[in-house]
């Protein structure tokens, strides 16, 4: 009797060392974005190198990534502000929020707060972030027709970057019923430790095709 409960003890722990093992497999199996991976093994350590740095903790560092697009004039047209909402969904993989107005523009007879959105945006982090950006660089950039780089402007004070396209239609996401309806939408990069110099080598680093200087 006592050897059956042995061998049973000993089986129930052969057991829950197997599930273990399947389960750590299955947390290892899952890669990191081409990117991150990238950045973590690579590039951390040359941007400390060519920036001239002391500390790995000053090294520039994507943080999040604002996919947004405004509806403007169009904000009563229904069929309008879904494309968009559903576009930002489709593109990111994430629900997008949408933005109320946080002034009064007459113009555009918007009242601060007013019920109908002015826009809708998606934050995104982690893995997303850098699948959605390594998306963005090779495969919607490229589709842009007429391109020629990326302005070298668009970084502020902070060095976070911003990007206008004037289509939904260069990435792959989007359906041809999709494009029925034609928005723009940005893109802002939020960068830790930014600066201008910085910034713009990270993203180079990335792959981010920004426009040839003039000499």
């Amino acid at each position: 009797m006592a050897e059956k409960k042995t061998a049973a003890k000993a089986t129930k722990t052969t057991t829950k060392t197997a599930n273990s093992a399947v389960k750590t497999t299955k947390s290892s199996a899952k890669a990191q974005p081409r990117l991150k991976a990238l950045y973590n093994s690579e590039l951390k350590a040359k941007l400390l190198k060519e920036l001239g740095l002391k500390n790995i903790n000053q090294v520039p560092e994507l943080k999040k990534v604002i996919v947004s697009a405004g509806v403007g004039k169009k904000r009563e047209d229904k069929k309008y502000t879904e494309t968009v909402e559903l576009t930002l969904a489709k593109i990111t993989g994430q629900a997008a929020t949408s933005r109320l107005a946080k002034k009064s523009i007459a113009t555009f007879k918007i009242r601060k707060g007013m019920g109908a959105p002015v826009g809708y945006l998606t934050t995104l982090r982690n893995d997303k972030m850098y699948e959605f950006v390594d998306r963005l660089i090779n495969i919607a950039l490229p589709h842009v027709r007429d391109f020629h780089g990326v302005s070298r402007k668009a970084f502020d004070a902070q060095g976070n970057y911003n990007l206008g396209l004037r289509e939904q239609t260069v990435f792959p996401e989007i359906t041809f019923e999709d494009a029925s309806v034609l928005h723009g939408l940005e893109v802002t990069f939020i960068i830790k430790n930014g600066s201008k110099e910085g910034s713009t080598k990270l993203l180079e680093l990335f792959g981010m095709p920004f426009e040839k200087e003039n000499k």
